[in-house]
C-alpha cells in the first residue's frame, strides 16, 4: 500500500531533526579531517564517540549525579512556579505587586549566586539543587499566571451568572486552561535547569557532569569535555520530548491545524 502525501510528510517531519543532525555530524566530521583541526582546538565527532566509550562507566556516574540534582531542583521549581503563578493570576493587586520584582530578579545572573549558596550550604548537592530551582522557576510561573489572567471577562461573567464562585471559575476552568502554558513553560524550564546544575557544579562540586567538565579542561582532554557537554544535551533532550509526549496527549485540544497533525 503507498503512502500519501500527508504520511509522507509527517515521516519526513518526525525523520527531519535526525536528518539534520546527520547532516551535521558529517560537515563536522568532513571539515576536522580536511582542514586536519587539532583535537585540542576543535575534536571531531569521531574522537568525541572515542572517548564517550572509552570513559563511559565515568561519564554515566557523573550523568546520573546531574540528572538527579537537577530532577530535584526542577520539581522544587514546578511547585513553586505554580502556586505563585496560581497567586499572580489570581488577583490583579497580586499581580501588579510580585511580577516588577519577579521581572527584576529574573534579570540576576544565577551563576552570581552560586557563591553565596556554597557559604550558606557548603559545596555539593545543596548549591546544584537551588541553583536549577533558581533559574527554572520564571517561567513557570509566568505561564502559569499568563494561563489564568488572560481567562475572557465574558466568559467569567457568564459562569457567574450561572452561579460559580471565583474559586470555581480559577479552578474549573482557569487551571485546565493553563494546561498547555504550562507543559510549554516545562519543556523551556527543564533546559534551564540543567543549565543550572551544570554550571553550580562546575564551580562547587566534585562530582557531575560540571565537575568532569572542569576537570577535562583542565587536563586537556577536549573530546572528553565535549563528551560530556554531548550528554547534559542528550538528558535535556529526553526529558523535552518526554513533556512534548505528555503535551501531545494531555492538551491536544489546544492545538489546531499542522501542529495537530
Amino acid at each position: 500500500m503507498s503512502m500519501t502525501a500527508a504520511q509522507r510528510r509527517r515521516m519526513l517531519e518526525r525523520a527531519s531533526p535526525f536528518i539534520l543532525m546527520a547532516i551535521i555530524i558529517v560537515l563536522w566530521e568532513l571539515i576536522c579531517r580536511g582542514f586536519q583541526v587539532s583535537e585540542f582546538v576543535f575534536p571531531a565527532p569521531s574522537a568525541i564517540w572515542a572517548k564517550l566509550v572509552e570513559f563511559h562507566a565515568e561519564i554515566a556516574k557523573h550523568a546520573w549525579r546531574t540528572f538527579w540534582v537537577t530532577m530535584v531542583g526542577f520539581g522544587i521549581a514546578i511547585v513553586v512556579g505554580v502556586l505563585l503563578g496560581f497567586i499572580i493570576g489570581s488577583s490583579r493587586l497580586a499581580y501588579t505587586a510580585i511580577y516588577p520584582l519577579m521581572t527584576a530578579f529574573n534579570a540576576l545572573p544565577k551563576a552570581a549566586f552560586i557563591p553565596i549558596l556554597v557559604v550558606w550550604f557548603g559545596i555539593g548537592v545543596g548549591p546544584a539543587v537551588l541553583t536549577a530551582f533558581l533559574i527554572s522557576f520564571f517561567p513557570i510561573t509566568v505561564n502559569i499566571a499568563t494561563g489564568l489572567a488572560t481567562l475572557e471577562p465574558e466568559l467569567e461573567d457568564v459562569l457567574r451568572v450561572l452561579g460559580a464562585k471565583r474559586w470555581d471559575v480559577l479552578t474549573k476552568v482557569g487551571l485546565p486552561r493553563s494546561m498547555p502554558y504550562f507543559w510549554g513553560s516545562l519543556k523551556v524550564a527543564i533546559t534551564l535547569a540543567f543549565v543550572g546544575t551544570t554550571v553550580s557544579e562546575m564551580t562547587a562540586s566534585n562530582e557531575g557532569i560540571g565537575y568532569l567538565l572542569i576537570s577535562a579542561g583542565s587536563s586537556m582532554q577536549m573530546a572528553l569535555a565535549f563528551a560530556g557537554l554531548l550528554v547534559v544535551g542528550v538528558m535535556a533532550m529526553a526529558m523535552y520530548e518526554l513533556f512534548s509526549f505528555v503535551e501531545k496527549h494531555t492538551t491536544a485540544w489546544a492545538h489546531r491545524g499542522s501542529q495537530a497533525a
